[in-house]
């Protein structure tokens, strides 16, 4: 098979490789905006795959889709204080409209807790109202100081959830149960291998009590925070004034959450599963499941039949196309390897005759000739074992890279290694920052709160029952 030359190898420059991997797939065109970017219909259509599975899954559990306005009165934003510091760098405004001066600026919403708040308010009245659980499917935008595809668009493509219960146990439930979905998502879908836990005090979202996240591991030891779930509490709710009459008619704050999941997952797909020749795409994702190669189809018509004959009987299970092209299969085979087609079926002119095909599977690119009588069965094999395999192959590299250390010194050695370290830490914002200035890591979560069992902190050594990954993160 040829290689393509324009791909820079990953031990080369793995920064180079992912965007290199990006332009030859052909996934998004930059644009002369900086942070805003052009989603190609391949790089889309794996957005799009994207979003059908997951709305899906949100509306099995009763969340429901709505539409939220694009822009927010920077006064409202002002009402909770954390929100508008966390956010106020990166706000994109509107001042004028035509040549007119807006006295209360707008600001383009870099996430809709405000709206949503506004629309709980006028919403909901009595504890029999709630939970009130809401969607909405929309791009923020965010003024990013250093852009990367998918991984920090200025503009970029997300999900938001946001709902209000009657009791801080429904809010919390809830979150957690909700980052069960994000994981098992990640894991089944995408098969992509990912650490649960809690925020520290400092990663968390601005506005929020606490933040659950799930961290996946890129092939070059980086992390990247693939979904978060939050527990807004009644940060918001007081200031908006958020209240329901519960059934002993007393007027209550609401307890609120928001989840969101974003276009930076797919910058995850490519970096967990993506190798030297390309993109390796999941089979849910994927826009072409199997592309079925013909070879002298123009020399022999029967050669494009049989092809068809496949394409029919599996076109409805799978999302399938058929590549009739007088280009070598040297050349065909490297260009669906660039973009990451799970499967190559191969039918040439023998194969009229021993009634045969030959597939490829992208994961190991071993050519299996099977029976075209088991066709349906040799290929939900393939699709089993190429599943397991990426996962697998991911699930060694996230395992046999989480470090368990004691002290400062091992864990500098494992963060220069590229790998993430799993240590006892003491709840402690100025040491935290420390270490990222040290380090360049971060806390990416809080996996353990041993309640009855302590430890020395890594760093100062006082006694603490957390156990915190740390890692460089993108």
């Amino acid at each position: 098979m040829l290689k393509n030359e324009k791909i820079v190898p990953r031990s080369t420059n793995f920064a180079d490789w992912y965007t290199s991997v990006i332009n030859e797939a052909k996934l998004i065109k930059y644009t002369d905006i900086k942070g805003f970017m052009i989603f190609e219909p391949r790089g889309w259509s794996i957005w799009e795959r994207i979003k059908e599975i997951l709305d899906k899954k949100f509306k099995s559990i009763g969340v429901k889709n709505v539409y939220m306005p694009l822009l927010i009165p920077i006064s409202e934003f002002k009402k909770e204080k954390d929100h508008i510091e966390g956010f106020a760098p990166e706000l994109f405004t509107v001042t004028r409209i035509g040549e007119k001066k807006i006295e209360d600026e707008l600001a383009i919403r870099p996430t809709s807790e405000i709206w949503f708040c506004k629309y709980f308010n006028l919403s909901v009245k009595s504890y029999k109202d709630l939970p009130l659980i809401c969607n909405q499917w929309t791009s923020v935008l965010r003024a990013e100081k250093n852009t990367r595809a998918f991984l920090r668009n200025s503009e970029f493509h997300w999900h938001e959830v946001h709902a209000v219960f009657e009791t801080f146990d429904d809010a919390n439930n809830f979150s957690k149960n909700f980052l069960d979905l994000y994981a098992d998502f990640c894991e089944k879908d995408l098969c992509i291998p990912v650490v649960k836990g809690q925020k520290t005090n400092i990663e968390k979202f601005a506005g929020a009590d606490i933040t659950y996240t799930i961290e996946s591991m890129m092939q070059d030891g980086q992390a990247l925070q693939s979904g978060t779930s939050h527990v807004l509490g009644q940060n918001f709710a007081k200031p908006y004034d958020i209240k329901f009459q519960d059934k002993n008619n007393t007027l209550q704050y609401v307890w609120q959450t928001s989840q969101g999941l974003t276009t930076r997952i797919i910058g995850s797909i490519i970096m967990v599963h993506g190798d030297d020749k390309g993109l390796v795409l999941p089979f849910s994702i994927a826009d072409v499941q199997i592309k079925i190669i013909c070879l002298s189809a123009q020399k022999k018509p029967e050669v494009l039949q049989y092809a068809n004959d496949i394409y029919n009987r599996l076109s409805s299970i799978y999302r399938c196309e058929i590549v009739n092209s007088d280009k070598g299969l040297g050349y065909l085979l490297s260009e669906s390897e660039t973009q990451g087609t799970p499967i190559n079926i191969i039918v040439g002119e023998k194969d009229l005759d021993s009634k045969t095909f030959t597939y490829v599977r992208r994961d190991d690119e071993v050519k299996n000739v099977c029976n075209i009588n088991d066709l349906e069965k040799e290929i939900l094999v393939a699709k089993q074992m190429f599943e397991q395999n990426i996962y697998q192959r991911a699930k060694q590299k996230l395992d046999s890279n989480i470090i368990e250390v004691d002290n400062f010194k091992d864990f500098e050695t494992v963060i220069k290694n590229q790998q993430w370290a799993k240590v006892y830490f003491a709840d402690n914002d100025e040491i935290e920052r420390q270490i990222k200035e040290l380090t360049g890591a971060t806390a990416r979560c809080i996996v353990e709160l041993n309640s009855k069992q302590t430890k020395p902190c890594f760093y100062t050594k006082q006694p603490c029952n957390r156990v915190v990954i740390f890692a460089r993160a993108y």
